[in-house]
């Protein structure tokens, strides 16, 4: 499906080498802000209390967290459990509190807008329980990344999918470098986000490099950046119409989703701009860079002794 046609080639390769240096400083500075300044974990890998409250009647989720912000809270976390009238809320360790005396001063605050509020269940969740939760995390990400890899090693020629694999990191990277460097809160729905790019990042470089592969089969006159130009060129239609729908759907989450969602669809944003980014002026560009030809992706044709046409 085509939402428009471009009839001229649009010379994306003309910039790649200022683009890439761009990319490359940009890289950089992220893996700089990843191990300077870290992550801002959130209460999920670090440990902390977690109060489970019932209403008799349905409640706003954001009263629960303006009463808990009067009390000093600002890293803390407030969802529906289950049903609109159970509350889940996770609170950060307090120096000098335990979990029974952050429960108790909450439920007193929760209790001024509502004193049908009954607490359920109270418990605390140590920083080992964080750590064991990050580790799997990170674990799960590894296996995501090592799949993608075989499935590009299985897909393309080496160049081409080593150029995939730089693209998929290089977004990745970003994402965590942004969240880094502003120190915005690192969740369980963040880590999510993040997983949700590399298979939405590496579905936009396969699309253009099947593209490129394609087109050196049938141009045989054009040199490898105008292959490269005309095949970006045909898949803009299609780039406008997927990312599009794509960010319509997540800005309604950032929007609407609430804080709880709000990190989740920032890091799907970044991802999403940048693996368009990435598809064109990182993907494509490397392959370049790497010396991709037409005899890497078209096998040579040969004639065996009786004049038949065979594949070399």
């Amino acid at each position: 499906m085509e939402f428009f046609r471009i009839h001229r080639t649009i010379p994306f390769m003309r910039h790649a080498l200022v683009l890439n240096l761009i990319s490359f400083l940009t890289f950089i500075a992220a893996v700089v802000f990843i191990i300077l300044r870290g992550f801002h974990l959130s209460i999920e890998f670090t440990g902390g209390t977690v109060m489970e409250v019932h209403y008799q009647q349905t409640v706003q989720v954001e009263d629960v967290r303006g009463s808990i912000q009067s009390l000093g809270y600002t890293d803390f976390q407030v969802q529906n459990f289950g049903t609109s009238q159970d509350i889940m809320i996770r609170l950060p360790v307090q120096d000098g509190q335990d979990s029974t005396q952050q429960s108790e001063q909450v439920m007193q605050a929760l209790q001024k807008q509502h004193a049908d509020v009954e607490l359920r269940r109270v418990e605390f969740v140590g920083p080992q329980v964080g750590q064991e939760l990050l580790h799997n995390g990170l674990m799960a990400l590894a296996f995501v990344v090592a799949g993608i890899l075989l499935y590009l090693g299985f897909r393309f020629e080496w160049k081409l999918a080593l150029a995939c694999a730089i693209a998929n990191l290089h977004d990745v990277v970003i994402i965590l470098g942004f969240f880094a460097f502003f120190q915005w809160e690192f969740s369980l729905s963040v880590l999510a986000g993040v997983l949700a790019v590399l298979g939405y990042s590496v579905n936009e470089s396969v699309v253009v490099m099947d593209r490129i592969r394609e087109n050196f089969r049938k141009q045989r006159k054009m040199s490898v950046s105008e292959i490269i130009d005309l095949s970006i060129t045909q898949n803009i239609s299609r780039t406008i119409i997927t990312h599009g729908s794509t960010q319509m759907m997540v800005l309604s989450i950032f929007f609407f989703g609430g804080p709880t969602l709000h990190n989740f669809s920032l890091a799907l944003t970044i991802g999403i701009w940048f693996g368009i980014y990435s598809s064109v002026f990182v993907a494509a560009a490397i392959s370049m860079w790497l010396g991709v030809k037409r005899e890497d992706l078209v096998k040579p044709i040969k004639k065996d002794e009786g004049g038949e046409v065979v594949e070399g």
